[in-house]
């Protein structure tokens, strides 16, 4: 049930399977919230709330956010929604990385609408990051955040800049983090990024609970498959997936004007899509629904997790990943050449595999 304005969601059901980071056990399936802080649409709070709260209520727990998402209004909606549920029933994830300069105005192009009037800071120092759980943990409301990642320390973002913000963020912000995990303020701490092979400087740099990776471990490229997902099984870092859609062409196929990466995707890009489309199509399997189950076969990953900015978008989501898989899919993708043959893929036919099986190596990530 999506709940109304003034009333909250239903009771949890049990139905998603979990996995474990640490010592939290999230949904396979979490709710990104980027699209809460108007990224490329103005959203109505009304619609917001009722959309965090049908995550809830499809048993949704493991709720992500940023202070970049609209420049805090998305963790803003995100705590006036979660007043509503006792605060133990959520896994809130948040990162750092940029403050809020509430002195002036919004300087950025960031691709968010409408958000808050504040100015973002970029700053990986210890007292940036402080500053920004500070801030984070006012606007949700609570007094703690279960998974707090260093965020967009790469290339993608930085530019030539990508190795000073490293160095920055190890020297300053993973201090920060560390302190706060040691003192019980945050359970799980990590970095939430677009490429694998920052994930890796990461991990062989720190000692990191989980890891976010956007866009780099999907059903159309693997990038991660060879060398970051078996050094996280190997170092017990739980991994996040973001972006398994590559920014829309998983879920709309290879139509024009697709999107890949944030822009139109390029005629390589396109026909390969439609390659996979015909082979789900086939096996009478929707595009959306074989890239999530692909991503949850890996046993490294915890959670994958969704935006979305209304209620159907939810259960929708929630379907997908569901629903059953044929195996011939999979072996007919590997045969043409579409997945790599060593690529994990469920096992059987039916919802992605459930917790108790694959977690197990992730179990005991960081002892408390």
């Amino acid at each position: 049930m999506s709940a109304t304005e003034g009333q909250g969601p239903a009771p949890l059901p049990a139905a998603l399977p979990r996995r474990a980071v640490g010592t939290l056990a999230p949904s396979l399936l979490g709710f990104g919230g980027a699209p809460l802080g108007d990224l490329y649409q103005r959203l109505d709070e009304s619609t917001a709330r009722a959309t965090v709260h049908a995550a809830l209520a499809a048993g949704i727990d493991l709720i992500d956010t940023a202070p970049l998402y609209g420049r805090g209004l998305s963790e803003h909606r995100i705590g006036a929604a979660l007043r509503d549920v006792p605060r133990d029933s959520v896994i809130l994830s948040s990162k750092v990385g940029r403050w809020m300069d509430p002195t002036l105005p919004p300087q950025d192009g960031s691709g968010y609408l409408g958000g808050l009037p504040h100015r973002a800071v970029i700053d990986y120092s210890y007292d940036g990051a402080m500053r920004s759980f500070e801030q984070s943990l006012l606007r949700l409301g609570t007094d703690r955040i279960d998974i707090l990642l260093i965020h967009d320390i790469d290339v993608w973002t930085h530019g030539a800049e990508a190795e000073q913000r490293f160095s920055e963020a190890m020297n300053g912000a993973y201090r920060a983090l560390d302190r706060l995990r040691s003192s019980g303020a945050v359970k799980a701490i990590g970095i939430g990024v677009n490429e694998a092979q920052m994930c890796e400087r990461f991990a062989h740099a720190g000692d990191f609970d989980v890891m976010m990776l956007a866009g780099r471990y999907t059903l159309l490229e693997q990038g991660a498959l060879d060398s970051f997902l078996p050094l996280a099984l190997r170092r017990n870092i739980a991994v996040l997936l973001a972006g398994v859609f590559n920014s829309g062409i998983l879920a709309t196929g290879a139509r024009p004007g697709a999107y890949y990466d944030y822009r139109a995707a390029p005629p390589d890009i396109l026909a390969r899509v439609a390659r996979i489309g015909e082979i789900c199509r086939a096996h009478d399997v929707a595009l959306p629904q074989a890239a999530l189950a692909f991503c949850a076969a890996h046993p490294a990953v915890a959670s994958i997790v969704l935006g979305a900015v209304t209620p159907g978008e939810i259960s929708r989501n929630v379907a997908s990943l569901l629903a059953p898989v044929p195996s011939a899919l999979w072996r007919d993708l590997k045969a043409q050449g579409l997945l790599p043959a060593g690529a994990p893929t469920p096992e059987r036919s039916g919802p992605a595999p459930s917790a108790s099986a694959i977690a197990a190596p992730l179990a005991n990530s960081r002892p408390e």
